[in-house]
Parts: structure tokens; C-alpha cells; sequence
């Protein structure tokens, strides 16, 4: 026993007389005591290192609480520990040294600083274990034939599919542009809800953090596919009030669904603090980019020599280049302002991986979190992989049909452009979830009504705003972008009404979710304002 002892209090021994010798170099190198990381530099000897254990309880009970003596002939940093007292336990402490250690306690004097090598190594291993996870690790092994079973039972909604090969064959027929974009719109509900449900299966395999991202992103696939088929097209004004539509849609509409189906039967319902003060000021930069040019252009004198007021003779194509410089560098810094987000909400800073383990997390989130890493998948992963790439295919050619129908059926009917745009055209991807919505209401109603006990979720579902932003800051430069490079002269002017709508919706919204609680009248006043726009659209202007 006593050799053991000394055995382990000279290992540690060694390790911090290596590190404070050795010749300065440029790289930050880590060994390996017992398990733990130690960390060496040639900067050791001027900082602090910081000592902590643990016990192993496969040993006898050695306490090693007190500092290792130094030899003459060596110079070792003074290190200090932080802690709890060390209790005598069954086991051996095991040593580790760290020179940057972020685990330093409230009141301590010692600043809190994480390396930018540390920081690399976290995101190294951040993503070997995101590919563990891609491959099924530590999940249960799903078969190909029961994905397909999952895949095909899912929904109700499923049924609908019938309709992809029935537009397909609609769009060769000699019929109407109205019938056949009513079946193409019936053919891209249940691909949307597949979209989804590929999502959510996938997110169970690479955790929390980039199971959102990826659900995100493709709960805006529908969208982005339709605007990607208009801007190819060239349907430019088409394009920028479906977006604007897209936007509103995410923002008011279906969050204030969410809000009052989910809030009916409790007081308030919770946001993540850290998450919404940063998509409110994510928002409110990605309106006020759209404010700058509409702001620029109404400074311009539109008045003639002649003193007659006018617009067309301002956008000339001098103009119009200038709209387009200033767009396209707009949409670059709003990609990097996405891209730092991400960073920060998937990898934020101080001593915690992910912001659902934040003290001010509230519990519903971590419940929720906890829920979905002992949820077993029903799809395997490279199902979910393939089952997303064949429905985007189909979702392309089938959003190619609806677009081709709009413009020939908008004018046959006498509809108005930006009804089709704000209302229409992005209501598709929102009607299956609108329609499960409603059921989900109706059916918790009626098992209140007779007695019978429901569930009650605290946690707000607030994705949708999530969603609205992407789309706003992401999605939307990118196609600015896509346009420069195919030629296609999309700007971000957009119209003085859609602008406006956008920053009424961006008000209401960081209003709402500014203490992260919500209800149900304040979804219901979100489900109204949307109700106030849309009606605005059928007054000519």
C-alpha cells in the first residue's frame, strides 16, 4: 500500500517537473495520467496550474490531498487547489494538471481563459463524435425494412402522396393552370412532413445542438426550393414578396398557433433566455437590413426639371447597379453574422458545451433534452439520408410545376402578385402542420371536455421563429448571391409595404418572447396581426 503511494505521488511528480522543463515550442502538447489530460507549454512556469482528482475505487484508500514535494534540483510551478475538501474515500486519487483549467470557482480571483489549441481540440473531437453518432453509435441498430415500415406509418398525411405522380401527369394534360397547381399544392404537403420527419429522425443520432440546425434547415427546405425555382425563372418580384411572405409566416402565424394551442390549459409557457435575446437582436438586424435600401431609395429626388413627380425615370440603370452592389455586400456580412451565431449557440464560451446545460435553462428544455437522448430512433440513419435526398428531388420537380401554373392562373383569375407571394405561396409548407395543429387542439379539447387526462407542456414551441430568422439572414443573402452568379439581378429592395409588415412582425415578435414566457393571448394577438396583413392585400393599391 505504501508503495502504491509513492508510486502515484512520483507520477505526478514527473509529469509537472516535465512540463516545466522542457524547451519552448510553438505547439501546446497533451499527455495522458491515469485518464486525465495534462496540459504542457513553454508559457507554464508563468501561470498557475491548477491540481484536481478523482478518486478510482478499484484501489485502497491513498490520500493524496496534499501537494507532491518538489526536489532541489527543480524549479516546479506552485500549483493550487480549488475545491471541496478531499474526503477519504475507498480508491486512489489520480492526478491531473491543468495550466488553463476553466473549472475555476465562483469567487476566486483568477481569471477564467480557454485556449484557442483547447478550443480546436474540443471541436476536433466535437466532430469525430457527431460522425459516431452519424453511424449509430451508442443508439440501436434500425433495419432497412423496419425504417421503411416507420417511414410509411408515420402519418395520417401519408395518403396524400398519391398526388406527386397525379400533378406529375396533370402537368402534360391539357387542363387548367388552377387544377394542376391545386394538385401540385396537395403533392408538396406530405413532402414536406416527410422533410420533417427524416429531420427529427436524424437529429436523434447527432444530438441536441446539430439536430436543430438540421431540423431547421430542412423544415425550411419547401421554401428555399421554391424560391430557388422562381429566382431561376426569374420571377424577381415574385421572389422577393415570398420571401417577405415566408418571413411573416414564421414569425407570427405559426408561433402563434404554437402559443395558443399549447398555452389554452397553463399560465405561461418558457423560452431559453440566452436563445431568444439573441434571435431577437438576430431579427431586428435583418429587418434593418431591409430598411436601408427602401430608406435609400425614398431619400432619392424623384422629381423631374420639369417638377412632375416620378418613379421610373430614378431606377435607371445606374441605379440599379448601385442597389445591387450594396445588396450583395449587405447579404455577405449578414452570412457571417448567421455563421457567428451558429458558433456561439452550438459552441459557446465559459466552462459549458451546449446552452440547454445554462443555469438559466429552464427545466422543461433540459427534461426535453434528457427525453431525446434516451429516445431510440425508428429510421436508420443512412434511411434518413437517402429518404431526405429523393424527396427533395421530388419537391424540386413538383415546385417546378406549381411555379410554371402561378402566373398563367393569376392572370386568368385577376389575382393580385403580392397575394400570391405574402399569403399563398409560402401557406404550402405550413398547411400539413396548420392541419395537424387544428386536430392536436381539437383532440385535447374534447379529452379535457370528458375527463380524461392530457398532457401539459410547459415548454413553448418556438421553433418556427428560429426558422423565420434563418430564412431571413441566411436563406435570403444566399439566393442575392445565387442571383449574382446565375446573372439574375435580385436585390434587397424591397417594396415599402412588405418592408414595413416586416418591421411591425419583428416588434411584436421580440415583444412577446422579451421576457421568454409566453400565452395564449399572446398568441392569439400574433394569429391576428398576420390576419390584419393578409387582409391588406386584397385592397388595390
Amino acid at each position: 500500500m505504501e508503495r502504491q503511494e509513492k508510486h502515484h505521488r512520483q507520477r505526478a511528480l514527473d509529469v509537472l517537473t516535465r512540463s516545466s522543463s522542457q524547451p519552448p515550442s510553438s505547439s501546446r502538447r497533451s499527455r495522458k495520467l491515469d485518464g486525465h489530460s495534462v496540459w504542457s507549454d513553454d508559457e507554464m512556469s508563468t501561470r498557475r496550474v491548477q491540481i484536481s482528482g478523482g478518486y478510482d475505487q478499484r484501489f485502497n484508500n491513498v490520500d493524496l490531498g496534499v501537494r507532491p514535494p518538489s526536489t532541489p534540483s527543480t524549479q516546479v510551478p506552485t500549483p493550487t487547489y480549488y475545491g471541496p475538501p478531499l474526503e477519504r474515500t475507498s480508491g486512489v486519487l489520480i492526478w491531473s494538471a491543468d495550466a488553463e483549467s476553466q473549472n475555476v470557482p465562483q469567487g476566486s480571483s483568477l481569471p477564467t481563459r480557454v485556449s484557442f489549441s483547447n478550443r480546436i481540440s474540443v471541436a476536433v473531437q466535437t466532430s469525430l463524435t457527431f460522425w459516431q453518432r452519424l453511424r449509430g453509435h451508442g443508439k440501436e441498430r434500425v433495419g432497412w425494412m423496419c425504417s421503411f415500415r416507420a417511414i410509411m406509418t408515420y402519418s395520417w398525411l401519408n395518403f396524400l402522396l398519391i398526388f406527386v405522380p397525379i400533378s406529375w401527369g396533370v402537368h402534360y394534360a391539357p387542363v387548367s393552370h388552377a387544377i394542376m397547381f391545386m394538385f401540385c399544392f396537395l403533392a408538396i404537403v406530405p413532402l414536406s412532413k416527410l422533410l420533417d420527419y427524416g429531420g427529427e429522425q436524424l437529429a436523434l443520432y447527432c444530438g441536441k445542438d446539430f439536430g436543430d440546425l438540421i431540423m431547421i434547415t430542412l423544415s425550411n427546405a419547401v421554401e428555399t426550393v421554391l424560391a430557388l425555382v422562381l429566382l431561376s425563372r426569374c420571377e424577381l418580384r415574385l421572389l422577393q414578396s415570398t420571401i417577405a411572405g415566408v418571413v411573416i409566416l414564421r414569425l407570427l402565424l405559426i408561433p402563434g398557433v404554437s402559443f395558443l394551442t399549447g398555452g389554452v390549459h397553463v399560465m405561461t409557457q418558457e423560452l431559453h433566455p440566452h436563445v431568444v435575446q439573441l434571435n431577437n437582436t438576430l431579427l431586428t438586424l435583418g429587418v434593418l437590413t431591409l430598411l436601408l435600401p427602401a430608406t435609400f431609395f425614398g431619400a432619392l429626388d424623384h422629381t423631374t426639371p420639369m417638377g412632375v413627380v416620378t418613379t421610373t425615370d430614378v431606377l435607371n440603370d445606374s441605379v440599379r447597379g448601385d442597389f445591387l452592389k450594396f445588396s450583395r455586400a449587405m447579404s455577405m456580412f449578414l452570412l457571417v453574422v448567421y455563421v457567428c451565431s451558429r458558433f456561439y449557440l452550438h459552441n459557446p464560451p465559459g466552462n459549458i458545451d451546449n446552452l440547454h446545460e445554462h443555469q438559466n435553462a429552464p427545466e422543461s428544455l433540459r427534461a426535453a433534452v434528457e427525453k431525446m437522448k434516451k429516445e431510440d430512433p425508428e429510421v436508420n440513419p443512412w434511411v434518413c439520408i437517402a429518404l431526405l435526398v429523393v424527396t427533395v428531388v421530388l419537391m424540386a420537380i413538383t415546385a417546378e410545376f406549381l411555379v410554371s401554373s402561378v402566373q398563367p392562373m393569376r392572370k386568368r383569375l385577376g389575382i393580385r402578385q403580392e397575394w400570391f407571394g405574402l399569403f399563398l405561396l409560402p401557406l404550402i409548407s405550413y398547411s400539413a402542420d396548420g392541419l395537424l395543429s387544428i386536430v392536436y387542439f381539437i383532440r385535447q379539447y374534447f379529452r379535457r371536455y370528458l375527463g380524461m387526462p392530457s398532457p401539459v407542456n410547459t415548454l413553448a414551441q418556438g421553433r418556427s421563429i428560429d426558422l423565420g430568422i434563418q430564412f431571413l439572414i441566411f436563406w435570403m443573402p444566399l439566393l442575392v448571391i445565387f442571383g449574382w452568379l446565375a446573372h439574375k439581378p435580385i436585390s434587397l429592395l424591397f417594396d415599402v409595404f412588405e418592408v414595413a409588415v416586416l418591421l411591425g412582425a419583428c416588434f411584436l415578435v421580440n415583444y412577446v418572447t422579451a421576457d421568454a414566457k409566453t400565452n395564449w393571448v399572446e398568441g392569439m394577438m400574433m394569429v391576428v396581426f398576420y390576419i390584419m396583413i393578409v387582409s391588406c392585400l386584397r385592397i388595390e393599391r
